[in-house]
């Protein structure tokens, strides 16, 4: 297979000046991201930059972090896109377990990274940051490039997971890993040559990075850069550059027709693909977003960073008469069973953990051989998600299997809980997890962030009158926040520390 270093190469010779890369006011053809990716490949060999070392890139939707990662991997170095918003303590924790040896941090975040104390060479790119020297400088000093023997089985990045249920894993990829990824989602979508992909969710994150970047590259198709997500550039670059694609968190939909009030005015019509995932979208959203966007070519995806992503897929034919569901049918490249507790496949009505086994699963996490051994089965990968399945054979996720609490030897799914008592009035945000109980074995706690003061009788009513008896909590916890990753999540494992302590 080929390398992403030799697919720039040919998209090069390929399709020369045609446009692959726009960010602001900046436009780059196929020739010139080639020619930048040897020019950053060449920079990072001048700061020692050697195949299978680790650059770590920490930064938000840029060229420069397009060009620092493509150059990475020209040589055969391992990229480690870091997650823009995380504190200093998070950040030294990824380049100290990574290894990584260089370090390149968007120059916004400068305040961050003069509080991380990290063995990497650190510089800044796409704007200066005092006290750090620039990449780009690096990059134009003119240093000659060593042109490095390099393989798609190769390790490509390390992709480290959002640590909801503790310290961040680093997920391991290889060059074809990628790239594998990249087709599977094609193959979903069909994205092609003449298409034009805005990215405007972090590109650090596995999907917009893989799926859409390098994805889109696999078949020459443009990119549209957006820095960051905001509901009214999204309108005005999907109008102004004619997009064709766009993936985003079901939020990225929503928040432009509840808070642009020209929502209307402007010309969406060239978009032709819209995904989103990291969570589903109910029948009454999906046919309200189906009538402002004036389409139903929505695509529900569902995948994890351990599997490049890929995964699932729900299709527009699907998102109203299955919302909430995940889809029924692993996509091209993948294999999917849902297995009991027992060992045994789930059936209709029956709940059971996803497992994948597909073309582009991780080699297993970065130094951490124990979890890795038990994430896998048999070259199956046990995603910790717990599913039912219905009568048609749609999945339908119920909880993260390290969530689901045992009372009395009852399964309690922390998701149906939260659905029930997220549906009160006045409970803006809630988790429900287990506490130790000597007598039960567990009981199930609820925290709550509310709106206003909350009677916890009628609470509690509300909930029996539509769970079993032994779902209902026990306790409840009413809080200002709920504790979240970065990136949303919401950490469960602190509460429970919370709750022991």
């Amino acid at each position: 297979m080929i390398t992403i270093g030799e697919l720039l190469e040919s998209n090069a010779r390929k399709f020369g000046g045609r446009e692959a890369l726009l960010y602001q006011d900046r436009r780059y053809s196929f020739v010139d991201v080639d020619v930048e990716a040897t020019r950053a490949a060449a920079a990072l060999q001048s700061l020692g930059v050697e195949k299978g070392d680790k650059v770590a890139v920490m930064g938000q939707n840029t060229t420069a972090f397009v060009f620092a990662c493509f150059g990475a991997l020209r040589i055969g170095a391992v990229i480690v896109p870091i997650n823009h918003k995380l504190m200093p303590p998070e950040t030294a924790y990824i380049l100290e377990h990574s290894e990584s040896k260089v370090w390149l941090f968007d120059g916004s975040l400068a305040d961050v990274a003069r509080k991380v104390s990290t063995k990497a060479r650190v510089l800044c790119m796409d704007s200066d940051a005092d006290g750090f020297e620039r990449f780009e400088a690096v990059m134009a000093a003119g240093h000659p490039y060593r042109p490095q023997a390099v393989n798609s089985d190769d390790l490509g990045e390390i992709l480290y997971t959002s640590g909801t249920t503790g310290k961040p894993k680093g997920c391991m990829h290889s060059q074809a890993n990628v790239l594998l990824a990249a087709i599977a989602s094609n193959l979903v979508f069909g994205l092609g040559q003449f298409d034009r992909t805005l990215i405007g969710m972090p590109i650090w994150h596995c999907f917009p990075l893989n799926n859409m970047l390098i994805g889109s590259y696999y078949v020459g198709a443009s990119v549209v850069l957006m820095r960051e997500y905001h509901p009214v550039e999204f309108l005005k670059l999907i109008q102004a550059e004619r997009c064709t694609a766009f993936f985003g968190a079901p939020i990225a939909f929503i928040m432009p027709v509840q808070k642009v009030p020209v929502f209307d005015s402007f010309d969406l019509s060239s978009v032709r693909i819209w995904m989103y995932g990291g969570g589903p979208i109910d029948a009454d959203t999906a046919r309200m977003l189906m009538d402002r966007y004036k389409t139903t070519n929505f695509y529900q995806v569902f995948g994890m960073t351990e599997t490049g992503p890929t995964g699932m897929a729900l299709y527009p034919s699907e998102q109203v008469a299955k919302a909430g569901s995940i889809g029924r049918y692993a996509i091209s490249g993948c294999d999917m069973r849902v297995v009991k507790a027992d060992g045994g496949e789930a059936g209709p009505g029956e709940i059971g953990e996803i497992w994948f086994r597909c073309q582009s699963i991780m080699r297993g996490y970065y130094r951490d051989p124990v979890a890795t051994a038990e994430v896998f089965s048999d070259g199956w990968y046990k995603t910790g998600d717990l599913a039912r399945l219905d009568e048609d054979g749609y999945l339908f996720i119920v909880d993260r299997a390290k969530d689901m609490i045992i009372v009395g030897g009852e399964n309690v799914y922390c998701k149906e809980v939260e659905d029930v008592l997220a549906a009160y009035p006045g409970v803006l945000e809630c988790a429900v997890v287990g506490q130790k109980d000597k007598d039960w074995g567990e009981t199930v706690v609820a925290v709550v962030v509310a709106q206003e003061p909350l009677d916890e009788a009628s609470l509690k009513a509300h909930l029996g009158e539509r769970l079993a008896r032994y779902k209902v909590p026990r306790v409840f916890r009413f809080v200002d926040q709920l504790p979240r990753t970065p990136t949303g999540k919401v950490m469960k494992y602190v509460i429970r520390d919370t709750l022991a302590g």
